[in-house]
């Protein structure tokens, strides 16, 4: 059987991003060149004591997870966690420079009309709204700046939700990485439970990974009903491969597998907020 880095190439998807770096690794690094996240000069108000950063991620094909949901069950409540996932990829980004308060985001939503109906989308745009609420109740400074649908049915079998973060911040209170050295000490947060500000147990996956855990996962049911969640040019030996169904239960588990593997992304700007306070 191949490894796992080859069964991720398989499925179309590089887990090195060489491509990718190949290029990003020539230009400029920011103000902060060992910083997490790229952090620019304050050209918005021009103030040589503040900095800006923008940032871009998404919630990947972990939507596809909801979109199958959805299908299966008729419930369209799984894309408040697919709106999460898109958030917190990039909240939490922003944490790793000390970014917590004044954070303006916004989000694109490119569907299938088709497939994702509008009960679909407004679950995505209310749980976005209600999120970021959430997050302020905890003292974290992030606000909606609206955001974009686009009906793209010739470029997208399903969905995809990606969001944008913008930040004015003081330079001296920017984590930067470059001061990471020998002596210090690493803390881990863990990802599984039910933290006190979640309102259900999570399984600890994030949106990193999905495609293969999605098709390391679920069998080969969801391939011959929906094949509108894969890449047609993919071997169908790397597609839906797995043993269960969403419906089944998780070993081990009090959870679903579709429970499980549908968890949004934790954040940890609540706990990240009392230490930097």
């Amino acid at each position: 059987m191949s490894n796992s880095n080859d069964r991720y190439a398989q499925r179309g998807v590089s887990s090195s991003k060489s491509e990718v770096h190949a290029v990003v690794d020539k230009l400029d690094r920011g103000v902060f060149p060992g910083a997490f996240c790229k952090i620019g000069a304050d050209i918005l108000t021009g103030n040589p004591d503040k900095c800006n950063i923008i940032h871009s991620d998404g919630s990947g094909t972990k939507s596809t997870l909801a979109y199958l949901h959805y299908k299966e069950t008729g419930d369209p409540t799984g894309f408040r966690k697919t709106a999460q996932d898109s958030l917190v990829m990039n909240i939490d980004d922003l944490l790793c420079v000390g970014a917590i308060n004044g954070i303006l985001i916004s989000s694109t939503v490119n569907r299938n009309a088709r497939a994702i109906p509008g009960e679909a989308l407004g679950q995505l745009i209310s749980g976005t709204e209600d999120f970021l609420a959430t997050m302020r109740d905890y003292g974290v400074g992030v606000h909606s700046g609206g955001g974009e649908t686009a009906d793209v049915g010739d470029l997208t079998g399903t969905v995809t939700v990606d969001s944008c973060a913008v930040v004015v911040m003081d330079r001296k209170d920017v984590v930067d990485n470059a001061n990471v050295k020998p002596g210090l000490a690493i803390v881990g947060l863990a990802s599984a439970g039910q933290a006190t500000y979640e309102t259900f147990e999570n399984s600890g996956i994030g949106s990193n990974g999905l495609t293969s855990a999605r098709h390391d996962l679920l069998s080969p049911y969801y391939l011959e009903k929906y094949p509108e969640t894969v890449d047609p040019t993919t071997d169908k030996q790397y597609l839906y491969c797995g043993p269960y169904k969403m419906t089944d239960m998780l070993p081990d588990s009090d959870m679903t597998v579709g429970d499980a593997i549908m968890s949004p992304t934790r954040t940890y700007a609540p706990i990240i907020k009392q230490l930097l306070c």
